[in-house]
């Protein structure tokens, strides 16, 4: 049987290019993967934007601190993973309102081929594929 040609093609480079996911490698590799690692737009929204109004606002951080916290636990899941996803957890400061407590979130690593059958790493919202 012939395979039909491929008539579209959405690869990681385009996903990175539009916004939809975030390129975190440098970052990363401080953290300890040797693989590139990319969060979703909704992920790097929840768990990594800050700006210094919501410094003012509610508790002084940074976009740096918050990013490197959602890599260190994701690199310490991915020492335990079994397999291509694992969920981890972490507490951050919701953005917007008031409030300075740090909450519990949930995250998904998932470990894949690349655009080149490479491993590559995304961090995603549980629900996200």
């Amino acid at each position: 049987m012939d395979t039909l040609p491929t008539i579209h093609s959405y690869t990681r480079a385009d996903a990175i290019a539009d916004g939809i996911l975030i390129d975190a490698t440098n970052m990363a590799r401080e953290a300890g993967f040797k693989v590139p690692v990319a969060l979703t737009a909704e992920v790097w929204n929840d768990c990594v934007t800050w700006t210094e109004e919501d410094s003012k606002r509610q508790v002084l951080q940074d976009e740096a601190g918050r990013l490197w916290d959602v890599l260190w636990m994701a690199f310490v899941a991915a020492r335990r993973a079994h397999g291509d996803r694992i969920s981890f957890q972490l507490y951050r400061v919701p953005r917007g309102g008031r409030g300075c407590r740090p909450r519990l979130t949930t995250l998904q690593l998932h470990i894949g081929p690349g655009d080149g059958m490479e491993p590559v790493i995304t961090v995603l919202l549980p629900g996200q594929d």
